[in-house]
């Protein structure tokens, strides 16, 4: 099980934050020479197209995963659990479920990577199976307003696709009323803009908890979206690698340090610690 952390700042505003621990499956969007030799696993064996994977050899293209059985889910579900049992060990505040970005469970919930059948595959009752599982196995270990889920239902990225983004994001948002998370992260667009559609609208109207928005926004449109109650939150994601004093910047009005892509999974301090601070700017 992959685990990231979301890392809290020192000052700018951040102190007594909370920090939630997001938790993960790679799925196909793995390579043997980051998984001890084994090959990634997804629904089906369909790899990822038109990128590559980074590993301690250098870039390598995708390999074709192996089809997980339905009798081997289980034990991806426990594997989630053991993963928030070891956050909360570890004084996280909370976790956060990545249901995105075409990792393992967004692999199963939409049907552009999901072409198997039987009860994790076909109708979207059953696609979202494994996420919902999932989430049933981490709300156990944490209490269900410690956990977050993260949802991608338009990005692109990992080749991923579904043919009903918007239908899939109206019955999710339905569905996941009854865990009664903390909240629910949602990525409003694709990277490759390949996809389009307002998923944010439909989700808003059926989800009764907390939603943060997340992907593009500037300060004045994110400000905007919670003033009229379109969101609760939003997130900041490359803005705040390229300004860690994102905050103070935000409320001085002042200029953003652009960030460079070509460094985001470069080693060293390029690209990491070196963008200049407000003070310094």
């Amino acid at each position: 099980m992959k685990q990231e952390v979301s890392y809290g700042i020192k000052d700018h505003g951040l102190r007594n934050g909370r920090i939630f621990l997001q938790i993960w499956h790679g799925g196909r969007a793995c390579h043997p020479l980051l998984n001890q030799g084994a090959q990634p696993v997804a629904p089906r064996p369909i790899a990822i197209t038109g990128d590559e994977v980074h590993t301690p050899e250098g870039n390598k293209p995708y390999v074709v995963p192996r089809e997980l059985r339905d009798d081997e889910l289980p034990g991806i579900v426990a594997g989630f659990g053991k993963a928030a049992e070891k956050a909360k060990a570890a004084g996280f505040d909370g976790v956060e479920v990545h249901g995105a970005n075409g990792y393992l469970l967004d692999e199963f919930l939409r049907d552009g990577s999901n072409q198997r059948t039987g009860r994790y595959g076909g109708s979207v009752e059953h696609r979202a199976r494994l996420m919902l599982e999932v989430l049933e196995a981490v709300c156990t270990v944490w209490g269900s307003d410690r956990v977050g889920l993260r949802l991608s239902p338009l990005n692109s990225y990992n080749s991923m696709i579904d043919s009903d983004p918007i239908g899939l994001s109206t019955w999710l948002a339905t569905r996941l009323n009854a865990f009664h998370l903390a909240y629910l992260h949602v990525m409003r667009g694709d990277f490759f803009q390949q996809q389009s559609g307002d998923v944010l609208t439909p989700i808003r109207a059926h989800y009764h908890g907390v939603i943060i928005g997340n992907m593009g926004y500037t300060a004045a449109e994110a400000t905007a979206a919670i003033a009229e109650e379109k969101l609760d939150a939003v997130a900041f994601g490359t803005s705040f690698l390229a300004n860690t004093d994102l905050p103070a910047r935000i409320k001085a009005g002042a200029p953003l340090n652009p960030p460079n892509p070509a460094l985001f999974y470069s080693p060293g301090p390029e690209g990491y610690t070196d963008y200049p601070a407000l003070s310094a700017s």
